[in-house]
């Protein structure tokens, strides 16, 4: 009887991690609605309240989470990109399962990504162009980044797993090589004249200057590159050190995502898929921090370096992991929904936040004054107004949930 009852309870608990891999997974959802909701609460400006507040060690934690590294390293900030473009890749098996389903052919499918990639890009160089006198064609924007790689990652989705790990490889080694090849500049030369002080504090040496901000290949590309297009003024530096050719390497990031959207759709286990996602995590840890500590090549999310993309990598696929574990293996799907209305309109989020923050901010302040959001005292009323005009897109979010109304592209 014993064995009976235990032979029954493994057949139900296959059944269940079965119907898991059957059912949409909720967690999908969820972890790309707090990834857009990590990114929007950049209006709360935590960073700059922060440093207001030298002296406290907490305020010092929160000023360094809530921004980017300046060049090497990595904050939990720098992983909202990497998550955005990996479960791009995640989504895809699960659109082209359901597309095919319904009776799309391939050419019908490349058709719809080709226009896919072409409105990204598009939009991303719209959102940037905002406030701005003319178009700023600029393609380091994440919607870019994801529409320039698009196409080719629909492409090797339809190939087997084992070509996606060449694929991703390829891309890597191949742009290593590239950056490493690219001649340092001559003994002397002044950095001010793209944008870095010769004094600041993070330049790389060494063979790492290979990578070295607005002095490495990619840079060099963009001067070629973004002039190709009419500016106010002829493009030498991004500011902040990003580049065109970011799109290279996070193709691959996208394709990490690739593979781990297949394993979830695959007939393994549920437990089976959260083992794998925690192996292929810890491995993507392991080999970006070691090229990186090896000095074959720093981490730097800025430029997206190789090792970049396979440590970020690593750290989406555990949080993925977790997340699959709680709420589509164990069920605890309940707390999600504050995440699931936004996670079902990503695209929508992204717009509101570049579109609607300052006019919703201005409004506020128009029309219930300053002294109501600084309640908690002077120092904290852009947390406080941030966070009403948050909630002001949340709900926007959630009548456009009640109604079914889910801005795809």
């Amino acid at each position: 009887m014993t064995m009976i009852a235990t032979q029954t309870d493994r057949a139900a608990k296959t059944m269940t991690e079965h119907r898991v891999a059957a059912s949409r997974l909720v967690s999908l959802d969820a972890f790309r609605g707090a990834t857009m909701l990590f990114m929007a609460s950049e209006i709360l400006r935590i960073p700059q309240v922060a440093r207001k507040f030298p002296d406290s060690a907490v305020a010092r934690f929160f000023a360094s989470t809530m921004d980017h590294r300046e060049w090497v390293g990595c904050a939990p900030w720098d992983l909202i990109q990497p998550a955005f473009m990996f479960m791009v890749g995640v989504s895809l098996p699960f659109s082209i399962a359901r597309r095919t389903e319904r009776g799309d052919s391939f050419a019908r499918q490349l058709v719809h990504s080709i226009y896919r990639a072409l409105i990204l890009i598009a939009l991303g160089i719209f959102l940037r162009s905002q406030a701005r006198p003319q178009t700023y064609f600029t393609f380091e924007d994440v919607l870019t980044q994801i529409g320039l790689g698009y196409v080719f990652l629909f492409l090797l989705a339809w190939t087997k797993p084992r070509i996606q790990w060449i694929a991703a490889a390829i891309i890597l080694v191949g742009y290593w090589a590239a950056f490493a090849l690219y001649p340092l500049p001559p003994a002397g030369f002044d950095t001010a004249t793209v944008g870095v002080r010769p004094d600041w504090p993070h330049h790389l040496t060494g063979f790492a200057a290979h990578w070295d901000k607005n002095t490495n290949l990619a840079n060099r590309v963009d001067q070629w590159f973004l002039n190709l297009f009419p500016r106010q003024r002829p493009f030498v530096f991004n500011g902040g050190g990003y580049l065109t050719l970011n799109f290279v390497p996070s193709l691959a990031t996208m394709i990490f995502g690739l593979l781990a959207g297949e394993l979830l759709r695959s007939e393994r286990t549920a437990m089976q898929k959260v083992r794998a996602l925690v192996v292929y995590g810890l491995g993507g840890l392991a080999v970006g921090a070691a090229l990186h500590l090896l000095g074959i090549c720093p981490l730097v999310k800025r430029i997206w370096t190789p090792s970049w993309a396979i440590y970020s990598a690593g750290w989406v696929s555990l949080m993925l992991a977790g997340l699959y574990y709680i709420v589509d293996v164990q069920g605890y799907r309940r707390w999600t929904f504050p995440f699931l209305v936004i996670g079902m309109n990503s695209i929508a989020m992204y717009v509101l936040v570049h579109v609607t923050a300052d006019y919703i901010i201005g409004s506020l302040r128009i029309h219930l004054g300053r002294g109501l959001f600084e309640i908690f005292g002077q120092p904290f009323a852009p947390i406080t107004v941030g966070a009403a005009t948050l909630l002001i897109m949340w709900l926007i979010l959630l009548w456009m949930y009640r109604r079914q109304i889910f801005l795809r592209i």
